[in-house]
């Protein structure tokens, strides 16, 4: 091996941003020219279709279990660190929601479990450098712009949160955690802080759960338009309340049980959601 001198490594380096600000252009460009591409059609299921769709997520989850556990120990990580920040600088009444947008964020999340199950389907290798592969998908620049409306949705949500504590237990922060768990079981403030924050987080949750629960899987398997990934999922809910709404109870469930044990449950959690999440996707969206 030889040291290379400054000019030849900048040179590359060089080299390497225009092909990846090439690689950009490509998939904006692809991300326009596929909007208003034809939408598929929807099948109807049934509440009993729900218990089979979780065995195969756990079904996929079994048989890569290694790989995806790999793949999503960063879930746990991410929500302890957050905890801390939320800790260290006075944003204790942001450690719920912070912990809940995990639902928010869930569908963007679990795109490379979208693609291990999909490569399972058809008989290919599927590890967790293969899950990552996503990001050399035709739809990738459709992903990526779903996904920054996903963590805006999130970010409001935030801010809604923050907004009604402000204006229900704040402005003031909490002088400790025994304090701020008392203010919020035993004052009428508090519980009115959780009345309208868990009604206020549960419309979001709506909201994520129609536009993203198909609209992912939808666009790694397939190469269509962001608005017609998006108005897809709407038409299989729309299609489907009973089960959709179901379907969302189970992962609402699912995370909150994950997240109890300083976040450690996800590691199971999410995978086994997410490969679910891509049965319920071949279900009711015809092939």
């Amino acid at each position: 091996m030889t040291i290379r001198n400054p000019v030849e490594w900048s040179v590359d380096q060089f080299k390497l941003a225009a092909v990846a600000f090439e690689s950009a252009g490509r998939a904006g460009r692809r991300t326009l020219d596929t909007l208003h591409s034809p939408p598929p059609a929807i099948r109807r299921i049934a509440m009993r279709d729900l218990p089979d769709i979780l065995l195969q997520g756990l079904d996929d989850f079994a048989a890569y279990r290694t790989d995806v556990i790999f793949l999503c120990v960063i879930y746990p990580i991410a929500g302890l660190v957050l905890a801390r920040l939320a800790f260290g600088y006075d944003l204790l009444p942001l450690v719920f929601p912070l912990a809940s947008g995990f639902a928010l964020v869930g569908p963007l999340a679990a795109v490379g479990l979208y693609e291990m199950s999909r490569r399972r389907e058809v008989g290919m290798a599927a590890g967790w450098a293969d899950g990552l592969a996503v990001v050399r998908s035709p739809s990738f620049g459709a992903i990526v712009l779903l996904g920054l409306l996903f963590m805006v949705i999130f970010l409001l949500w935030l801010v809604a949160a923050e907004a009604i504590y402000l204006t229900t237990l704040g402005p003031e922060s909490p002088a400790s955690l025994a304090s701020f768990l008392r203010d919020v079981f035993t004052t009428q403030a508090g519980w009115t802080m959780i009345v309208v924050g868990v009604g206020v987080g549960f419309l979001f949750a709506v909201l994520a759960l129609v536009i993203g629960v198909v609209s992912f899987p939808l666009l790694v398997d397939r190469e269509v338009g962001v608005d017609t990934a998006v108005l897809t999922s709407i038409r299989a809910v729309l299609a489907n309340p009973g089960p959709m709404a179901g379907w969302g109870v189970v992962v609402a469930a699912a995370l909150v049980i994950g997240s109890i044990p300083l976040f450690l449950g996800l590691i199971i959690v999410v995978p086994v959601l997410g490969h679910a999440t891509w049965h319920l996707y071949r279900a009711v969206v015809a092939g």
